[in-house]
């Protein structure tokens, strides 16, 4: 996820009845009241911990004002109104949906669609997307990275969405990854149990193919879902995801450079919330990384002739 800069701000006295958008204009560094008017159209701006999307709206002593800048600015058309959001939402890459029922929706989540509203924006993300095709409510039990492409599932129904929850804190959902990492790792498997944020994590790690010794191509298995788990567990295994700009290291000049973040959920399996019946997804990996990773291969082929 992009750097997100947060500016926490006080109404003052002399401040009252200005314009949100002439506030944060005046308050916020290298903000003009063109972007500030674009920031509270995406939903960047709280008031009162409320998020608020009026730029006129009138401003009183005392009052907090919050403001998130980050990458959804940066994507977003720098035009403000709704037909400006409209072409937002249009350049939005589309999920496909995997399967369908009243209770849930399974989604091949492509990469640069992030998955649900930040403090950045509550718009042009995979729930605003769903919701907009399918209807509300569209609940999110869980996340994948901006970056990160791959299988995923959201609730549609108040009881999917406590049954999947609850599935997913226990850890009773079947969850795998590829990844490409840095490196040559070492042996054929590895269980990574690092705590991450001070909670219990373990990744089961397995090499799948290796690259000329460059990099590994792995399957990754989760039995805890903690934020950026793989990421962070390949790195403390010194072989970091490649393409990770968080985590990760610079790319080898020698290497040819990943598209985005080597990352994709290629499976998830877990019992319907409804039925009970077993559901299980998979998903190949996208042309990007497909792509990538056979120029990999041509490349770790020249070296060893």
């Amino acid at each position: 996820m992009s750097h997100v800069d947060r500016h926490r701000l006080i109404v003052q006295p002399e401040e009252s009845g200005a314009r949100l958008d002439q506030l944060l204009a005046a308050r916020v560094p290298g903000l003009s009241r063109r972007q500030a008017r674009v920031v509270i159209d995406i939903g960047g701006v709280f008031v009162d911990r409320g998020r608020v999307k009026v730029a006129g709206r009138p401003m009183r002593p005392g009052q907090v004002v919050e403001v998130h800048l980050g990458g959804a600015l940066a994507r977003a058309t720098h035009a403000v109104g709704k037909d400006a959001r409209a072409r937002d939402d249009a350049d939005q890459p589309i999920a496909p949906i995997l399967h369908l029922d009243s209770d849930l929706v399974v989604v091949d989540k492509p990469a640069a669609l992030i998955t649900a509203p930040t403090p950045e924006s509550d718009r042009h993300n995979l729930a605003h997307q769903l919701e907009a095709a399918l209807g509300p409510p569209i609940f999110v039990v869980h996340r994948l990275d901006l970056g990160t492409s791959g299988v995923l599932v959201l609730a549609r129904s108040d009881h999917a969405n406590r049954a999947l929850s609850e599935r997913f804190r226990q850890h009773d959902i079947e969850r795998r990854y590829l990844a490409v990492l840095l490196g040559d790792l070492p042996g054929e498997a590895h269980r990574v149990d690092q705590s991450i944020d001070g909670r219990a994590a373990c990744t089961q790690i397995r090499a799948l193919e290796r690259l000329g010794g460059r990099a590994t191509l792995v399957e990754c298995t989760l039995e805890t879902g903690r934020t950026h788990q793989i990421r962070r567990h390949a790195r403390h295994l010194g072989h970091p995801v490649l393409g990770d700009r968080r985590y990760g290291q610079p790319n080898p000049d020698d290497l040819p450079a990943p598209p985005r973040l080597a990352l994709h959920a290629a499976r998830l399996g877990f019992i319907h919330p409804t039925s009970g019946a077993a559901m299980l997804f998979e998903s190949p990996l996208p042309a990007d990384l497909s792509g990538w990773l056979a120029d990999l291969r041509a490349a770790a082929a020249r070296q060893d002739t």
